[in-house]
């Protein structure tokens, strides 16, 4: 069963129902799902799907029209474009669902394909009603060249739908036996891509997951980390080097700079590229009155599995080679882990505090949200109302037990930020020492929360 797709779902089903023929892009990272989504969308539906090959236009009209023939439906050996989608169609009283996959393949080898592609569905509209779905996973494609490879074509879009990764949420119903500590590891490795966690079993445990699958050279995730680089991005070894630079905590420009002896101008070419991949991220800062104590210019990997295999995989490779996968988990991986679950497990909080707040159990209602990325120390979510009631929150998911300390912390951060402390939450998965329960006792604006 497909889990947190309702709202993308939804959106196919009103184009559906809609009169008329409609074509629609759908767009999104590799295993993030697109395809799933469309064939439960599609599953009690007249419906069609090729997926396009990677190859010359001559070649991929050969193998349409052979899985046709394949079908029964006789074709020319190299059919034309027309006669491929006249042979497409089935015998349907209702609209059909008519799916190109991967159709970014067909524009790049052939200009004139949407032309024809268009021009089909507009002479059947007297007679046929089709729901044309073009999905992609280059991203890059979509986003900055689809719409000049299609010109004038591009009107003829019905919608853009792009399809994100799920949350932990959705993970964690995947892997229900998995306890919290093992299911925000696992969340800190893969993310929220379902292409991902299909190749773990949640029979397993996450150490026999991550040995099995991404440190094992036979691992269905072995080489996972340089095919999503490779895929959409040229230099490879550029954009390694900027990765590793980030992996090992140089956030700033002038740091990578130093680190990689590239040009800052060369670097900010990659690091936006990267950006626009969605596979690092710019921390723009919450804006506050304490401007001076605020950190400018910081970029972080923001993809869960390019983290965990720079943090891990890559600057340890020698080390990977000469021993086992399960030697290499226990000396490598296991002692820094926690360490290196912090940045997932606040995104964990920060899904939390969306939860709550689209329940009605929050506070207040949030006007804005984000975070303080400051130079003593950062403050991982801060909530606004629109009349500025504040809420503060602070996670830890490395210690055995959140500290009084931190806390004392997070109020000297909010002195330097200049904000407001109506609330604060305080979110770990091990929980709180004695002094600070106390003092969450007899303070009704601090909450501690255990996940």
């Amino acid at each position: 069963m497909l889990t947190g797709r309702d709202k993308e779902i939804q959106y196919l089903q009103k184009l559906y129902e809609k009169d008329g023929s409609r074509l629609v892009v759908l767009y999104g990272r590799r295993g993030v799902g697109k395809t799933r989504l469309v064939r439960e969308f599609a599953k009690n539906m007249p419906c069609f799907y090729y997926a396009c090959r990677d190859a010359s236009e001559r070649e991929q009209r050969f193998q349409w029209g052979k899985e046709l023939s394949e079908a029964g439906i006789v074709t020319e050996e190299f059919p034309e474009w027309s006669e491929l989608f006249a042979g497409s169609l089935q015998s349907a009283s209702t609209k059909q669902v008519f799916v190109l996959d991967e159709f970014q393949y067909l524009m790049k080898g052939d200009g004139g394909f949407m032309d024809e592609l268009t021009a089909f569905v507009g002479g059947l509209a007297k007679t046929r009603e089709l729901l044309v779905i073009l999905i992609s996973s280059s991203i890059s494609f979509v986003e900055k060249n689809m719409i000049k490879k299609m010109g004038r074509m591009a009107y003829k879009l019905s919608g853009l739908l792009k399809i994100r990764p799920l949350g932990f949420y959705q993970m964690r119903d995947a892997f229900p036996d998995y306890s919290s500590a093992q299911a925000f590891g696992l969340y800190a490795v893969l993310g929220g891509n379902p292409g991902l966690w299909q190749c773990m079993s949640p029979a397993k445990s996450l150490k026999d997951n991550i040995c099995e699958t991404v440190l094992s050279p036979t691992g269905a995730l072995s080489g996972e980390c340089r095919r999503i680089l490779s895929e959409e991005l040229r230099e490879f070894s550029v954009y390694q080097t900027i990765l590793s630079a980030l992996a090992g905590g140089r956030h700033k420009l002038n740091d990578i700079y130093e680190y990689t002896g590239f040009s800052r101008p060369k670097i900010s070419v990659y690091l936006k590229n990267l950006m626009e991949l969605e596979l690092i991220e710019k921390v723009f800062s919450y804006d506050t009155a304490g401007r001076e104590h605020v950190q400018k210019g910081v970029y972080r990997i923001s993809d869960h599995f390019l983290h965990f295999s720079f943090t891990y995989l890559y600057p340890y490779a020698s080390r990977l080679e000469q021993t086992s996968p399960q030697t290499f988990y226990d000396r490598d991986i296991f002692p820094g882990f926690r360490r290196y679950m912090y940045q997932a497990f606040r995104e964990v909080c920060r899904e939390y505090v969306q939860h709550e707040a689209a329940k009605g159990q929050f506070p207040f209602v949030i006007a804005s949200m984000g975070e303080w990325a400051g130079k003593a120390g950062d403050i991982d979510i801060i909530a606004q109302s629109s009349e500025g009631e504040t809420l503060l929150a602070l996670c830890q998911c490395e210690r055995e037990e959140f500290p009084y300390e931190d806390y004392e912390w997070l109020l000297f951060l909010a002195k330097q930020a200049k904000l407001r402390t109506d609330h604060i939450w305080l979110f770990t998965d091990r929980g709180f020492d004695e002094r600070l329960t106390a003092e969450a006792k007899e303070k009704k604006n601090l909450s501690l929360i255990l996940l």
